[in-house]
């Protein structure tokens, strides 16, 4: 494990960052968005950015409102007729609006639904063979993207999803991310989708076991280009100020979402304060970003900014930090947490030494304003403290993708009494202490070994499954390059770790962790390459690599086309790593 220090300047800042942390300004934040719905380009949206403005200004913190024109989808009004009797529904944003009369079909049940009632609503595997071909297909589970998109390709002419609880959830249907482009406008949903409750769920079920059942679906949306504010606070450092950490999280809702995300708004708000208070102690900058478009426009805002400020953050951001959801009711543990395999020892040593937590993580779903990926900015967290599983059991609770796991999440009851004071400081403390470590520490504490260990287990994974039929050998060669360059880079980390932040070999070391992290996040999140985007799907690891594992169940034209992918595939990742291997050892010739 990769040493990480800190001079006892560095720890003198921490504590007084810490201690100026104060429940005032991020709780009254959250009392008075209770009273705003905060819908993309509302007035409630526009309401509530001003607030964060005024309390800017009134901190003195630099700040900028930008106003982008953002690719929308607001769901209005929907229900779900079967036979005379109306079910009470929901659409996600970007399904198609019905003709006023509605549309009408044979509703078939999809059983054995293999993304059933899991959270991960980017993530899941068609089991079923099913012919939904003209029909309204009626399916365990939320509405992402992935199921959509895979009925819709099958020939379903409209969807019904039954969620798990007695509430409806909101969501996204729309695997583009951001404002579409002409690579991938086409993929924006063509049919119409609502959700319903459990209860309306199985009645529906228990009438197809006697027949055929024609059912109607009644949607309503609004879509387009609306003007949106985008809130980013531009605290400077005074060592490196062009070097920055972005932390982020987003400003819309679905109704007053206090556990999504108004207390992440509130981290935002008394994090931009504190720093501010302190940024004569800041060896680097920090970015502080509120998102629109992030629940209607799927990471609309985030998008517009690597879009409009790309080259900047790929010369410049260390660091990208989403908040989304701390500090909610019974989140009292760490686990589930994302980091990119690089940070994992920073952030689980960080929350140890903060809360006294042991935490556990795993690999960023394509989810939460993860816009950075296609940059190649190494990241941690999203979603951050959570109830723990006992707790959830207990509750009778299934899993959902924030609200610390309350199921409050995207409803009408995602209100005041899912946010906690307690928990909400916790993680706040938490929050401070990565982002100044980031900050100051002379060498950014990023472990690039660990990240060659991951690519060494998958691409063992990849040649097994693959067998003889393709050759990995200039992968593995490539590999083994870099281990030793890393190995060269990580040997000089004692030597400089006191030095300060504008020492020469400390830059050399620094602008190696950033080549890194352009080059490696890049080929292990991305197939469609730097300044795209990629679909709101899953991205296995090493995805050009990924079809190996189909490949003893592909013949004839398709598997000569996949042997194709797969040697191109290879040689990307080789170069990949070829490329940051160099990089990293030019650094070591330089630090000496």
């Amino acid at each position: 494990m990769m040493q990480t220090l800190y001079d006892p300047a560095q720890t003198t800042v921490e504590a007084a960052l810490l201690d100026e942390l104060s429940p005032e300004v991020p709780w009254a934040l959250i009392e008075r968005f209770t009273t705003l719905v905060r819908e993309s380009a509302s007035e409630d949206e526009r309401i509530a950015a001003q607030y964060i403005v005024d309390q800017l200004k009134a901190a003195g913190v630099p700040h900028q409102v930008y106003e982008p024109e953002l690719f929308l989808s607001v769901p209005v009004s929907s229900k779900l007729m079967i036979g005379d009797r109306e079910v009470r529904a929901k659409s996600p944003a970007f399904s198609t609006n019905t003709p006023p009369e509605g549309l009408t079909g044979e509703a078939v049940y999809v059983p054995k639904f293999a993304a059933g009632r899991s959270p991960d609503l980017f993530d899941f595997t068609p089991t079923s063979d099913v012919d939904v071909r003209g029909k309204i297909v009626v399916v365990d589970g939320f509405g992402g993207p992935p199921p959509v998109y895979h009925f819709e390709q099958r020939g379903a002419i409209g969807q019904i999803y039954i969620n798990p609880g007695v509430d409806i959830h909101w969501g996204i249907c729309t695997t583009i991310w951001g404002a579409p482009d002409l690579d991938n406008y086409q993929r924006q949903p063509n049919v119409p989708v609502v959700s319903i409750n459990r209860p309306d769920g199985e009645a529906l079920l228990e009438q197809l076991k006697a027949g055929p059942v024609q059912v109607t679906l009644h949607t309503s949306l609004k879509e387009g280009w609306f003007k949106c504010p985008v809130v980013v606070a531009d605290i400077q450092g005074t060592q490196e100020p062009e070097r920055f950490v972005l932390v982020h999280g987003h400003l819309d809702s679905w109704d007053v979402g206090i556990g999504d995300n108004a207390v992440g708004d509130a981290t935002l708000l008394e994090l931009a304060r504190i720093f501010h208070k302190h940024s004569d102690k800041l060896a680097r900058s920090l970015r502080v970003a509120w998102w629109s478009g992030h629940s209607t426009g799927r990471y609309a805002g985030s998008t517009w900014f690597v879009d409009k400020f790309g080259l900047d953050l790929a010369r410049n951001c260390i660091a990208q930090v989403n908040i989304d959801s701390p500090g909610c009711r019974w989140a009292t543990e760490y686990y589930d947490i994302s980091w990119m395999t690089e940070a994992e020892d920073f952030a689980v040593k960080t929350i140890k030494d903060v809360t006294g937590k042991d935490a556990a993580g795993d690999r960023p779903h394509q989810a939460g304003d993860y816009s950075f990926n296609n940059i190649g900015i190494s990241s941690f967290f999203m979603l951050l403290s959570t109830m723990p599983a006992a707790t959830r059991e207990a509750n009778g609770y299934y899993g959902v993708g924030g609200c610390g796991g309350n199921i409050a999440w995207h409803t009408e009851n995602d209100t005041l009494e899912i946010a906690d004071k307690d928990n909400l400081m916790r993680d706040l403390r938490v929050y401070t202490a990565a982002l100044q470590r980031v900050i100051n520490n002379p060498l950014h504490p990023f472990d690039f070994r660990r990240l060659a260990d991951e690519f060494e287990a998958t691409l063992n994974r990849y040649s097994s499954a693959a067998g003889a039929d393709v050759d990995f050998s200039a992968a593995y060669d490539a590999l083994k390059l870099l281990r030793a360059a890393l190995d060269d880079l990580y040997s000089k980390s004692a030597a400089l770790s006191e030095k300060p932040v504008t020492d020469p070999g400390v830059r050399a070391y620094n602008d190696a962790i950033l080549t890194l992290g352009r080059e490696l996040v890049l080929i292990n999140y991305t197939r469609q390459g730097r300044f795209r985007t990629e679909p709101a799907v899953r991205v296995p690891e090493l995805p050009d690599l990924a079809p190996a594992l189909d490949l003893a169940n592909t013949e004839g034209h398709m598997r000569n086309v996949t042997l194709n992918h797969l040697m191109r595939g290879v040689n990307r990742v080789a170069w990949a790593f070829e490329t940051a291997a160099q990089a990293t050892q030019r650094a070591v010739t330089a630090i000496g």
